[in-house]
């Protein structure tokens, strides 16, 4: 089973929809507790990097430790920003850490929030995007790249973690991975067969969990 942690930030409706078209058993834990048995766990939302406070000091350990066990840990949009050391969206806040760097505005050169789909540069091997299904790989990197959809206002550097960036006015970590850790500044359960394909991937990652 896989936890679908819900702190308040956006709609949890479409990822599981996504999740269970993958035939991802998901369930929403009510307690840190409860994220000890999970196979993997998924950290969504949108918005301000400020919402992340309701992620208190319990569930941050209970977190950690399951990454530290080698469980799974998927971050979506808000949620791969949380990965990270912190957001200048929310200089208070303190990110999960578990990858180096903070999250800074887009350039105020282009239109914010970037909404709308844009194509991903692969940047090194990932197993999101290679290794879990062969059609990944393929899909990635034939001429008409897949498009993914975006909506944020603020992104995560380009750091040896990056598996892929994306550009809107610069260039920015679209994908990251270290280990077990996972994260994508996209909305995978909205960007059609290309981020269907990447849940599938996580999904088949957590199995090796069960």
């Amino acid at each position: 089973m896989i936890a679908l942690i819900d702190y308040g930030a956006g709609n949890l409706t479409s990822v599981r929809k996504a999740l269970a078209a993958v035939s991802a058993e998901v369930f929403t834990p009510s307690s840190a507790a409860e994220l000890a048995p999970a196979a993997g766990v998924i950290v969504p939302g949108v918005g301000n990097f400020d919402a992340t406070r309701a992620i208190d000091n319990e569930w941050r350990t209970a977190i950690l430790r399951g990454v530290d066990r080698g469980v799974p840990l998927f971050g979506i949009c808000l949620g791969m920003q949380y990965l990270f050391e912190g957001s200048d969206e929310a200089p208070g806040v303190p990110g999960l850490g578990l990858l180096r760097g903070h999250c800074e505005l887009l350039p105020s050169t282009v239109k914010v929030p970037h909404v709308g789909w844009n194509a991903l540069t692969i940047t090194r091997p990932s197993t999101l995007l290679d290794s879990a299904e062969p059609a990944v790989a393929s899909a990635f990197r034939r001429k008409d790249e897949p498009q993914v959809y975006f909506t944020h206002s603020y992104a995560a550097p380009v750091t040896a973690d990056c598996v892929a960036t994306s550009e809107h006015g610069a260039r920015f970590a679209a994908a990251v991975e270290r280990g077990n850790v996972f994260g994508v500044q996209f909305h995978p359960e909205k960007s059609s067969d290309a981020g269907l394909r990447i849940l599938r991937a996580f999904v088949t990652r957590c199995s090796r969990n069960d």
